[in-house]
């Protein structure tokens, strides 16, 4: 059994299909396939059911290709460990954030930690929290950027900073006359929501303590915050935005924010990965660097109090 091996039965796990599988590998089919038939013989097993298209691996060989993903991963972990231990900063983080966070953070930490540390190869994907935790279990990802807690078995959460929401008003909306606003003022009808799967669609909904009924003759739910700010200033309505996505906002924009009446409702924004990770000199730097990118009120807990999911 080799490491080469078991890359390629993962790379037919996630493909499904042999043939692609190769080409993601960059190797051919026959190379492959022969290698996977020399890894079964060897076991004593049949890794893949072979009669359906796509394939799909046995019962057996689902375990087995769980077991060979730690392997994989733990493997590939070395060499960047002795690194790290001589001092060199390298290696590859694959890195997923959700898109409440991406357009408003990335570009506060990114820059300045690439030039820091130029031979580090920093692969950044946008996806909601549900995936980015799915991908971490099956070590497609390193790290995570999302909203916690979690309290998920396996995942690791390091708090990095905490983030006020604000509501936001249309033109001549009513509640302008007013310095802060009561959860309860805000009407269902009149509130504009992100689409089912984004977490902070969830937070909204269990501050307000209501249900979306939506517009009078119009339901929109969009998948960006953008689309949400565009839709109040456009038509007529509310929204609510996490602190970061206000910073970049027009000064007429933002004199039609309000915060909130007591105690300000935040979102706890933390790195996760898994507790076997290997890379912590990595995430400690990336971890530092985002923390100093952040202003430095939004970095304490005292900042609010979190809204969690009901």
């Amino acid at each position: 059994m080799t490491i080469q091996q078991l890359e390629y039965l993962i790379a037919v796990d996630k493909q499904r299909h042999f043939g692609h599988a190769a080409e993601s590998c960059f190797v051919t089919q026959p190379t492959l396939s022969a290698q996977l038939s020399k890894l079964e013989k060897e076991l004593g097993v049949i890794l893949f059911d072979r009669s359906k298209m796509p394939v799909i691996p046995t019962e057996i060989g689902v375990q087995i290709i769980a077991q060979a993903k730690k392997v994989v991963s733990e493997s590939k972990g070395i060499m960047e460990l002795v690194a790290q231990l001589k001092g060199d900063i390298s290696g590859t983080i694959k890195l997923a954030i959700i898109p409440t966070l991406a357009p408003y953070l990335l570009h506060l930490f990114i820059r300045k930690f690439l030039e820091k540390y130029p031979n580090v190869m920093l692969e950044v994907q946008e996806m909601i929290t549900e995936e980015i935790v799915k991908k971490l279990k099956n070590d497609e990802l390193d790290l995570g950027i999302i909203v916690t807690p979690l309290d998920e078995t396996g995942i690791l959460e390091k708090p990095m900073f905490y983030e006020k929401f604000y509501v936001y008003l249309s033109e001549n909306h009513p509640l302008l006359k007013e310095k802060e606003i009561r959860g309860d003022q805000l009407k269902s009808e009149e509130l504009w929501i992100l689409q089912q799967g984004h977490c902070f669609r969830d937070q909204v909904i269990s501050f307000c303590d209501q249900r979306v009924s939506g517009h009078r003759n119009f339901h929109y739910e969009s998948g960006s915050l953008e689309g949400l700010r565009n839709m109040v200033n456009r038509y007529q309505g509310v929204t609510l935005l996490p602190e970061l996505a206000t910073h970049g906002l027009s000064p007429e924009e933002k004199s039609r924010l309000r915060p909130f009446a007591g105690t300000a409702p935040i979102r706890e924004v933390s790195i996760i990965l898994n507790r076997s990770f290997l890379k912590q000199k990595l995430v400690e730097l990336l971890y530092k660097e985002i923390t100093e990118a952040i202003p430095q009120e939004m970095t304490s807990k005292a900042h609010g109090k979190i809204v969690r999911f009901k």
